[in-house]
């Protein structure tokens, strides 16, 4: 086989790819063996190996203790609605990130207070080491984690009031902007920022990913007169979700 200009174990790989997604080598089919490859491409045994690697680390096989590598299944990518979206009769944090009507799902959270990091403190305006509510959120749809969630709030802004803790009292679970007006603190305005980088080991070990998984990362911030008074990360497996907007034409 003539491999011409590009590395040899990237033609290897994408032939193997091209297999996978055309359902010649379908999900749970064992992958050629190292020495198969060799054989089959006339190649060496490091690129049959590199070859192999790729496609691990694309997430398109896995490696099984004692078995080989084998085609994984692949997953539907489904949609996490970001528009802005509010449930008639109040909106826990679940409903805002899907915008939903029809999502069911649970979710859990956990509220502490820290100091501002560096990177969090620029973000909300704030000096490194200043005081924020800090709390983070697994959401699950049918026992599945699809997504988690960290947010900052400055005790600057909610400290001592009913709304400081995002997901107790009175307003628990309504998000950012029902809760912030409880206060006289008017949201006018959110940015959202998305980027892709490799899984966090702790974030791939709650959302069922492999190493090298790459996951979608939200950054949102709300604002009120141009101060910033949340800001979040939304953590999503890119393999098994896509992120869509729906934005009202004014």
């Amino acid at each position: 086989m003539t491999f011409g200009e590009q590395p040899a174990y990237l033609r290897v790989a994408g032939d193997l790819r091209k297999k996978i997604v055309d359902g010649s080598l379908p999900p749970h089919t064992r992958l050629p063996s190292q020495a198969r490859i060799r054989e089959e491409y006339g190649v060496s045994d490091t690129v049959a190996l590199e070859a192999r690697k790729v496609l691990m680390a694309e997430g398109l096989v896995e490696g099984r203790s004692g078995s080989g590598t084998y085609v994984r299944e692949r997953p539907v990518p489904r949609r996490v609605h970001r528009s802005g979206y509010r449930p008639t009769g109040g909106a826990t944090p679940f409903r805002q990130e899907q915008a939903d009507a029809e999502a069911r799902g649970t979710w859990e959270s956990r509220s502490e207070q820290v100091e501002a990091s560096v990177a969090i403190a620029e973000r909300l305006g704030l000096q490194p080491g200043d005081r924020v509510m800090r709390t983070k959120y697994v959401f699950r749809e049918a026992g599945e984690t699809m997504m988690l969630s960290t947010s900052w709030e400055p005790l600057a802004v909610t400290g001592r009031t009913p709304v400081m803790l995002p997901e107790e009292g009175p307003l628990g679970g309504m998000g950012v902007v029902e809760r912030m007006r409880a206060i006289d603190v008017i949201v006018d305005n959110v940015t959202e920022e998305i980027g892709a980088r490799p899984g966090l080991a702790e974030e791939l070990l709650a959302l069922g990913g492999v190493p090298g998984h790459v996951v979608l990362v939200v950054q949102r911030t709300y604002y009120a007169s141009g101060r910033a008074v949340e800001t979040a990360d939304v953590v999503i497996p890119a393999d098994r979700y896509r992120v869509s907007y729906h934005l009202p034409v004014r």
